[in-house]
């Protein structure tokens, strides 16, 4: 959430950023409740006022044993006005913060301009596509060969754009998560946490989900719990609405959980396979940090998930994320893809964003700074990364002429030693 007092007084600034981020914003409205609201606490005040001079109006002449009625009435009858405009307050605010909901956060000076994907900016790649001396297979015709990965009896069991990983791809897929928390804790200071799959409705504004992306998500019927779309929910939220300690920043929490997400408006896009799944599997890092902090956790924050890639040996490359694809709740993203010889092209495997204090507004979550005052921390999220489409370039780029799939180096420790998937 952006500040009202930093929107009152840079319109244009946010006006503009708007329109890099390709938002509709009723700025206008915001601008005139916050106008209404102000001047009717104005008004509350000064009857307030009004209404203590009367009241000792009231006591003056009880001690003189005059009559008070005419005075009484008075204090009355600014009563009841305080009594309205004070709904009238009530009612400005919660339009006003349902509003301010759907801003979303400014993307920093240095993120590159541009309208959609087109204007995103490689900035590194690493690793060269494998040449293949026979033709490659997509990975769910090397999975369904292989009897790892039945997508027909998971639409059997539930629907379409779900998946039974058997055998080699369970077995990889565990094997997959037990690494990659192993680096995250080991190698890069992470803290591991088991959050709950469930959370309530607080904790999905505080990080921006709602109210702007309620259709992408599940909601459980008749209760405030949603399943969620990334651990970056309840990892942020472990912290909302407290005081942090300045010597304990930055904080690191990585987490393994399953990932729900319905995808609303998103058929048709990359629905076969691994690659856009309604449940899926994800390690999440997250990290608050203080403010002067923070450019430089997310250069970390993105080398921790880069580190994942090169160790299983899987080509990507980083891009820098423009203005009007990076999302609503970032400043600042870069976005790490894989080589997947199937698409022919590099597909989205990690997010790593720096959220300044957008989230930590919406969350409420502080710091004391070494002058003593409150200041929101930083936020910043990176996959650590995403399971499933790991599986997926796995069994793509590691396919041999006979079907079988290698299993790189880095995984063998965690699959006793095993050197090819057969079944």
């Amino acid at each position: 959430m952006l500040d009202l007092k930093f929107i009152r007084a840079n319109p244009d600034v946010v006006r503009d950023a708007m329109t890099k981020k390709n938002v509709a914003v009723d700025l206008e409205r915001i601008l005139a409740l916050d106008v209404q609201r102000r001047d009717l606490l104005a008004q509350v005040e000064s009857l307030k006022n009004q209404r203590n001079v009367v009241s000792e109006q009231v006591g003056r002449l009880k001690k003189a044993g005059r009559d008070a009625t005419i005075v009484v009435e008075e204090m009355r009858r600014v009563g009841d006005e305080i009594k309205a405009l004070d709904e009238q307050v009530g009612q400005a605010e919660e339009e006003l913060q349902g509003l301010l909901l759907t801003v979303p956060n400014l993307p920093d000076p240095d993120a590159p301009v541009g309208p959609d994907e087109r204007g995103n900016v490689e900035i590194r790649r690493w690793g060269e596509p494998r040449r293949f001396n026979f033709d490659p297979k997509p990975h769910w015709d090397v999975g369904t060969a292989l009897d790892i990965l039945d997508f027909e009896r998971a639409a059997k069991i539930t629907g379409t754009r779900f998946v039974v990983m058997k055998g080699g791809a369970a077995r990889l897929t565990r094997a997959l998560i037990a690494m990659m928390i192993d680096l995250h804790t080991g190698r890069h200071g992470y803290r591991e946490i088991a959050p709950p799959l469930m959370v309530n409705r607080q904790s999905m504004v505080g990080t921006g989900q709602f109210p702007k992306f309620e259709d992408d998500v599940f909601a459980i019927r008749d209760t405030d719990y949603a399943l969620i779309p990334t651990a970056e929910v309840p990892l942020i939220n472990f912290h909302r609405d407290e005081i942090l300690k300045a010597a304990d920043l930055p904080l690191r929490y990585v987490a393994y959980t399953p990932c729900f997400r319905s995808e609303a408006g998103a058929a048709g896009r990359d629905t076969r396979g691994l690659v856009r799944q309604h449940q899926f599997d994800k390690v999440e890092m997250v990290m608050l940090a203080a403010p002067a902090e923070s450019s430089q956790a997310l250069e970390e924050i993105t080398r921790h998930a880069e580190e994942v890639l090169e160790a299983l040996e899987l080509p990507y490359r980083v891009l820098a994320m423009c203005t009007g694809d990076m999302g609503f709740t970032q400043a600042k993203k870069y976005d790490l893809e894989l080589w997947m010889p199937s698409y022919g092209r590099h597909v989205e495997i990690s997010s790593a964003s720096n959220c300044r204090d957008f989230q930590a507004r919406r969350a409420n979550i502080r710091f004391r700074n070494e002058q003593g005052k409150l200041e929101f921390v930083h936020t910043l999220n990176a996959s650590g990364v995403a399971v499933g489409r790991t599986v997926a370039a796995l069994l793509e780029n590691y396919q041999e002429p006979d079907g079988s799939v290698t299993v790189p180096a880095a995984l063998r420790p965690y699959m006793g030693g095993l050197e090819r998937i057969t079944g």
